[in-house]
């Protein structure tokens, strides 16, 4: 006969099982990157399904924080090497993007649009990131591709960064309609990033593209954390990197940056926790905050859960719409774990500052 006391506990357990189950098939499932050294370039299908509203609970609302919805898709395809999205680019028109992963892929392709809602992905393609000796990226530090950046050009003819994780490197690629280029070179790398172990290295990367640090690359280290507990990253001065901090906020890690035309930084982050799900949160710094040495904290965009419809966003774009409006696009990383986690696409208009709560 079991008292409340005894049931309580085997629900516990149970409960426990199950978490342990669930951690035990996503490490299995990661172990399954699939391989890319004979990987060719080619077009894929991506089959694109609605989301209609971002807040599970109330269809109705549309502002959160500081962003406006204005739609998103959950992304599936046959390709065997579809998944693990971890760095995006969008061109200024907002149809044209490139997307890394941390298998060591490339993804080119177009949004499509119902209006101003995104309804599609149009002449997808994707390819193997390579060597400087164009060769298929081969060792699993090697391809841990994190962000993307596009510096001169478009997707369609253009230049860009690429940062990766684990053997920890920027460098340069040209792109155009056949996709993604050997590298050129790389950037000087912080001597602090040397033999970080994943998880501890740099996963946020772009280029500033207003402000008196016009030009200057950024890259933040997704959970390096300080003497102190902040967040680490850097400015590059003159192709030097110099150390910058940021605030930790509740125990996030961070996961994309991108700037706005003004050099403000927004910064996207991410916590885990087995017993509450995954949480998403985006920060923006501004322009004139940003120098080597600043400790930054920044304002607090927005912060969803599971009570929205987000994954493991890792990725973060911006362009400027037709009406002037900024526009934010994030992609999920899905581990390549279709069992527990989707790859998923959202969209929304940055609010000024007061409009949202004007509204």
């Amino acid at each position: 006969m079991f008292v409340k006391g005894s049931l309580f506990r085997m629900l516990v357990v149970a409960a426990l099982l199950l978490v342990t189950a669930a951690a035990a098939t996503v490490a299995a499932r990661a172990q399954l990157k699939p391989e890319t050294i004979d990987l060719e370039a080619e077009p894929i299908d991506i089959a694109a399904r609605p989301i209609a509203t971002f807040d599970k609970g109330n269809a109705s609302k549309t502002r959160f924080g500081r962003l406006e919805w204005r739609g998103g898709l959950v992304l599936t395809s046959p390709s065997e090497n579809f998944g693990g999205w971890s760095g995006l680019a969008v061109d200024p028109d907002g149809r044209g993007f490139v997307a890394v992963s941390d298998a060591g892929t490339w993804l080119t392709g177009q949004i499509a649009y119902d209006g101003t809602r995104p309804s599609g992905i149009k002449f997808a393609k994707l390819g193997p990131l390579q060597s400087l000796g164009a060769k298929n990226l081969k060792k699993n530090r090697d391809r841990d591709a994190e962000a993307v950046v596009i510096v001169d050009g478009t997707t369609a003819q253009g230049s860009m960064l690429i940062s990766f994780e684990q053997n920890q490197r920027i460098g340069r690629f040209d792109i155009d309609g056949r996709g993604v280029s050997p590298p050129r070179g790389y950037l000087e790398m912080p001597a602090e990033l040397q033999n970080k172990k994943r998880g501890d290295g740099l996963e946020a990367m772009t280029v500033i593209k207003g402000g008196l640090l016009k030009g200057s690359v950024i890259g933040i280290a997704e959970h390096f954390l300080d003497s102190v507990g902040r967040h680490t990253g850097w400015i590059w001065v003159k192709g030097k990197p110099q150390k910058f901090h940021l605030t930790d906020i509740g125990g996030f890690n961070i996961t994309d940056t991108a700037s706005l035309p003004d050099g403000t930084l927004l910064i996207l982050e991410r916590r885990f926790r087995w017993l509450e799900g995954v949480k998403m949160r985006l920060r923006a710094i501004a322009a004139a905050e940003l120098k080597p040495g600043a400790v930054l904290t920044g304002e607090i965009l927005i912060e969803a859960d599971l009570g929205q419809e987000i994954d493991n966003m890792e990725a973060l774009a911006i362009h400027q719409g037709p009406r002037g409006e900024t526009i934010l696009t994030m992609i999920s990383d899905d581990n390549f774990n279709g069992f527990l986690q989707k790859t998923i696409l959202l969209q929304f208009t940055l609010l000024a500052e007061g409009q949202a709560a004007a509204r």
